[in-house]
């Protein structure tokens, strides 16, 4: 038997429980993985709470998206993957568990020197801020306002953004400023006179702004700092992104990924793999925990009491 982790309601992350379930079996196109990490992210937490809108639950539930592991099992017509084979996984519904079947579509190949751990924590943090970046149109000479640029998204589009010449300003607590130079980010603390203080990193202007924080202060500062509202966007505040002119990506937006956009978010995969085998980027890790304790996962993560990616070990 596999086991998971599942809810039959929302609420809190009480409702979470460790199940036995039948193993997975791989159907044309899937493959069957051994989980070794599963990433926990915030909208994890969001969906199990019933903070962002998801189908009424009418059967257990899986829990995560981001995972990886070893290949167990292969569907008939399966030619690119094998048996044993090292993979990292994105937008799968169901990863805190031992085991589970997924679509190859949904799978990179991941090489030895890329650990599980960091395998798990690329998917959605990484396919994010890819894809907003690129959705804003970020280049070499812009000068980028990354807000929250400590968490896991932050980090992410800093790191790709510096890596396209753009000039980065991430905001965070001064605790992780340090960090955010390691990235090549210019830090600046969140707070009253944050407006001043970018100002100040950023005298020629900034360029463009991503907000991955969700305050009225990110937005506002965004407004304040960039002409163009078309290169302004958000994580967090889709529902009402609209009332301040500026664009939603995810992050509970009634306007959906366009298929461009859905194709940035699975190119992230690879092509985030491919820069830490390389030794040119950086997952935070933070702590493990086994499978078990998935509920201390999200409450770490909701009362934003970590740094780093957690990730679940089964």
């Amino acid at each position: 038997m596999a086991r998971a982790i599942v809810y039959t309601e929302f609420g809190s992350p009480e409702v979470l429980h460790l199940i036995d379930t039948p193993d997975p079996v791989a159907l044309d196109g899937e493959v069957v993985v051994r989980i070794e990490a599963a990433g926990v992210n915030p909208i994890d937490a969001k969906l199990r709470g019933g903070k962002r809108p998801s189908a009424p639950i009418e059967e257990p539930r899986g829990v995560g998206f981001d995972g990886a592991g070893v290949i167990e099992e292969v569907g008939s017509d399966v030619e690119r993957f094998a048996v044993g084979d090292r993979v990292a996984i994105r937008d799968t519904l169901g990863t805190y568990a031992s085991a589970l079947t997924v679509p190859v579509a949904h799978l990179a190949p991941l090489p030895d020197g890329v650990t599980a751990a960091e395998g798990a924590g690329i998917g959605i943090p990484a396919g994010t801020a890819y894809q907003s970046l690129r959705s804003l149109g970020v280049t070499d000479g812009d000068v980028l306002l990354v807000h929250a640029g400590s968490g896991s998204v932050g980090q992410a589009a800093v790191q790709f953004a510096v890596a396209w010449g753009a000039t980065v300003i991430a905001t965070a607590s001064p605790a992780r400023h340090d960090l955010l130079r390691e990235l090549g980010a210019i830090p600046v603390a969140y707070g009253d006179g944050l407006l001043d203080r970018v100002r100040d990193a950023a005298p020629g202007g900034v360029t463009v702004a991503l907000d991955c924080a969700g305050t009225d202060e990110a937005i506002e500062t965004s407004l304040a700092l960039v002409a163009d509202r078309d290169r302004i966007a958000t994580i967090v505040r889709g529902p009402d992104a609209a009332s301040f002119g500026i664009r939603a990506f995810s992050g509970g937006s009634p306007t959906p990924l366009t298929d461009q956009e859905q194709a940035w978010r699975a190119e992230a995969l690879p092509a985030t793999i491919a820069l830490i085998d390389a030794g040119d980027f950086v997952i935070e890790l933070g702590q493990e925990l086994p499978l078990a304790e998935a509920a201390r996962a999200h409450e770490l993560v909701e009362a934003h009491a970590a740094d780093g990616k957690i990730v679940l070990i089964p």
